[in-house]
């Protein structure tokens, strides 16, 4: 089986790749567009020529990978994606055979964790509008609404949200899915040590969140222009 699971940045998305490795029965791929994002869009990450250099830059060559044998021979095969990857002119035939899942975390809680990462963030960078139409397409081809989790939800009851999630997705439910060791991981896209210090630092989900940060005003109002396409995928969240 190979699980897509769709995101935008600092939606808790290598958490939950953790939690998906730490089964043992998964294969995991970190974010394998990027590359093919920053070459095709020219934008200034950071990292941006480690990151060119790790990753092919044709998206054609990442959906023939993702198409391809599923690595070291596991039964399951999770590759986490950014929503704001999927540009123009990427590939899509490979979706089809994947199972398609989508985390989502409020707005104000990710422009207040990208911005202190990245500065002054555009709409485009966060991913909520492509989230939306990926949820929109996955949901027309299958039929079927594709499951939702809310990271906020995830947090609060790790153990409920991963067995609705396994559930959801026709996979069995092991509490190995609640812990990983401490550190860098192996599997890890090489931007980790920008992007990736507090989950390196973790074993295992943090506690609930708090309320929502306040924003400075122009912060807010990205905050603002996201919560329709966030609200609309949060009303399918397990």
């Amino acid at each position: 089986m190979r699980i897509a699971m769709w995101s935008g940045p600092r939606n808790l998305s290598t958490a939950l790749m953790y939690a998906f490795a730490a089964r043992g029965d998964c294969a995991v791929t970190d974010e394998p567009f990027y590359a093919a994002y920053l070459a095709m869009t020219g934008l200034d990450h950071p990292m941006r020529e480690a990151v060119l250099s790790s990753q092919p830059q044709e998206p054609e060559a990442v959906a023939e990978a993702l198409a391809g044998e599923v690595p070291e021979g596991k039964p399951i095969w999770y590759q986490k994606h950014m929503t704001q990857h999927m540009l123009e002119g990427v590939p899509r035939d490979w979706m089809g055979a994947c199972r398609h899942a989508f985390l989502i975390r409020h707005p104000a809680r990710v422009v207040a964790s990208y911005s202190k990462k990245r500065e002054e963030p555009v709409l485009a960078d966060l991913g909520f509008v492509q989230q939306a139409e990926l949820f929109d397409r996955v949901a027309q081809a299958e039929g079927v609404a594709p499951p939702v989790i809310d990271s906020t939800a995830l947090r609060a009851a790790p153990e409920a949200r991963l067995k609705a999630l396994c559930e959801a997705l026709g996979i069995g439910w092991t509490p190995r899915m609640l812990r990983w060791e401490a550190g860098p991981k192996p599997y890890d896209g090489i931007w980790a040590p920008v992007w990736y210090h507090a989950v390196h630092a973790s074993t295992g989900f943090e506690a609930a969140e708090g309320p929502l940060p306040e924003l400075p005003p122009a912060y807010a109002r990205l905050a603002e222009a996201a919560l329709p396409a966030y609200e609309a995928l949060a009303e399918h969240a397990l």
